[in-house]
Order: C-alpha cells, then structure tokens, then sequence
C-alpha cells in the first residue's frame, strides 16, 4: 500500500506575511548597519526558501532582489559622477570635472571619489535595498488573491478591479504566447511590425470577449449592490477614515525619519485605530459573503508578532545605543554587529518553524 500523505498544514493568513515583512522592513531603515541588514537579508531569504510555494507570485522575490541590486549600483553610480556631502580625505580616483554654469551651484560632475563617500552611498543604498528585498518577501509569501478576499467591506470597489487588473496581465501574457506558437507552426512571421499587427489585434478581440463575459458574471452575481445607511454614519466613516489615513501617513514619516521617532508610533497607532474603525463602519454599505473566509489563528498571530519584535528591538537599540546601529564614515571605521540587535533579528526566522513547506510524500 502507497505510504499515506501527510497532514499539510492550512497556509497562513496573507495580512500575517505583510506584517512581519513590513515589520522587518521598518527595521531595515531604522539601522544602516551593514551587518544588521545582511542579517535582515539573508532572515528573509531564508523564510522564502523555507515557506514558499510553487506559485505564479513566488518568483516575485528574485525580482524583487534584481531590482534592490540595480537600486545599490544606481546609488554607487550617483554617489560617483554627482559627489557626495560627505567629506573625506581617502581620495580613491579623481574623475574629469565639467564645468557647471553658476545657477547649478552645489552640483558637480566628477571630481574627487573618497572612500568615505562611497561608504556612505554604500549604507543607504544597501537600507534602501533591503526595504525592497523585505516587500519581495511579502510578495512572495502572501497570496494576492487571499489577501484581496480578505479586505474589508468598505475596498469592495478596489478589491474587485485589482483582482481584475490581476487576472488580466497573465491571460494576455498567455494569448500572445499562444497566437505567435500558433504563427510559427503555420511558417507565418510572429516578429516585427507585422507579426504584432497580426497578434495583436486577436489579443485585443479575445481579452475584449473575456472583459464582457467577466463583466457579465459580476452582474449576476450581485456586485455594486449597496446597503442604505444613515447620513451621520457616512459622514463618521469619511472623517474616520480620512483622519486615520493622514494619521498613518504622519506616523510613517516619523517612523522613516530620524527627528519623528519620538511621535511616529503613537500617531501610527492613532491613525490606524481611526482608519480601521472607518472601514469597519462602511462596510456596512456593501454587504456580503465570503466563501472559506480566510482566520487569524494563533501561528498567524505569532508571525505578525515576530516581525513586530524584530522593529520594537531595533527602535530599542536605536533610543539606547544609536551609535551601534549607524557606523561612522568620518573617520572611517570598521561596522561592528551589536549582539542585542542581531538576536532580535533571529526572532524573525520563527516562520520557518510555524509554517514550512509540506514535503512531498515519497513514493
């Protein structure tokens, strides 16, 4: 008898893999130490190889991994021909300088590259790159169509069209792939400006077709039906969610900027409570189902709550020894791993161990 499967674990709710990304990537721009984001980075990287699935959206994460290298050359590259504030005495290369004309003060091209400067474009680049490399990993973790079932009553609008701007790309993808296969096994041209007229325009018809069968299926099922609530609701709602929403984006700039970190938390926290309570009270107006709707149960609890301690232990680390968590690069010196900090970035790796990949049973 063929050994028995075993018991795979229901996957976690997609809210939970946002947060602990997010989480991580809060942390990644309170530090600009090297060997702390290295750390972030490889925590991460290790979650996806240890959590992901085989899905369309898990390759996300080497994309997401291109783009934060591209993002670190750029910032070497700027920091190279446009200069740097940072002023050093380790001068690497001087480069021809072009003359600039008077009204471009406080701009060169070229000139002097300290080691000092580079450093310094190497520390931001790399905080900026491992913010992308943390949101890859939400987006590779966290199923779209999952998370988008799971938004409140009140983004119905917006759940709906992204779910269609979703589906969209992919089936368009697929009919060009489809048509031009079809092109070279009749021994027709599938390049150039004529192949693509002649692509082209099946495509449009056939995701046409698709828009107005799509479009029909939501009318028989329903959606743009609305509830009557009463005035003062819709207008609590309006102020909740708006005054929320200016609270988020006020507790985000202070999180992100060095002067803010003493308001961020409380006015995130403020704005999030009035942003989620807003959306609760206009879901009202857009009643629905969900089919298998989606729970927090406690292994999603406890990975939101991993990533949350990796940020609260870096703002921690930031109000109690800051100089750790930002090497100086005048004088030039060597980055050291604070102990403190770099344990509580192994608290992120508690995903692997709650939610790994099932193995395949062996045959």
């Amino acid at each position: 008898m063929p050994p028995s499967s075993p018991v795979q674990s229901a996957p976690l709710h997609p809210g939970a893999w946002w947060l602990w990304s997010l989480s991580l990537g809060i942390a990644a721009t309170r530090t600009t130490n090297p060997l702390l984001l290295a750390l972030l980075i490889t925590t991460s990287a290790y979650v996806v190889a240890t959590c992901g699935r085989t899905t369309p959206w898990s390759h996300s994460y080497a994309a997401f991994v291109k783009l934060a290298l591209a993002v670190l050359l750029v910032r070497l590259l700027f920091a190279i021909t446009l200069g740097s504030p940072i002023p050093g005495t380790h001068v690497l290369v001087t480069l021809p300088e072009l003359p600039l004309p008077d009204w471009a003060q406080g701009i060169r091209l070229g000139g002097r590259v300290t080691a000092e400067s580079l450093v310094f474009a190497l520390y931001d680049g790399l905080k900026l790159a491992t913010l992308l490399i943390c949101v890859g990993a939400a987006n590779a973790l966290a199923n779209p169509h999952r998370l988008l079932k799971s938004l409140p009553g009140a983004l119905y609008e917006l759940g709906v069209a992204v779910v269609v701007a979703l589906t969209f790309a992919p089936h368009l993808i697929a009919d060009v792939q489809r048509l031009r296969s079809a092109r070279r096994l009749r021994g027709r041209p599938d390049t150039g400006i004529r192949g693509l007229l002649q692509v082209g325009l099946p495509v449009l018809e056939g995701a046409l077709e698709r828009s107005v069968a799509l479009a029909a299926a939501m009318d028989a099922r329903g959606y743009g039906r609305t509830a009557e609530v009463p005035p003062g609701v819709r207008r609590t709602t309006t102020a909740l969610t708006l005054g929320g929403l200016l609270g988020v984006c006020a507790g985000t700039y202070g999180l992100l900027t060095a002067e803010g970190g003493t308001y961020g938390i409380p006015v995130l926290l403020a704005g999030l409570t009035a942003a989620l309570s807003g959306l609760r009270l206009g879901g009202r107006r857009t009643p629905r189902t969900r089919y298998r709707p989606d729970r927090w149960d406690v292994r999603s609890f406890l990975v939101a709550g991993s990533g949350a301690a990796v940020a609260a232990a870096m703002f921690l680390a930031g109000a109690t020894d800051p100089a750790a968590l930002h090497p100086g690069v005048v004088p030039l010196v060597a980055p050291t791993l604070p102990l403190l900090p770099a344990a509580a970035v192994l608290l992120g790796l508690l995903p692997a161990f709650l939610a790994p990949t099932p193995k395949e049973p062996s045959s």
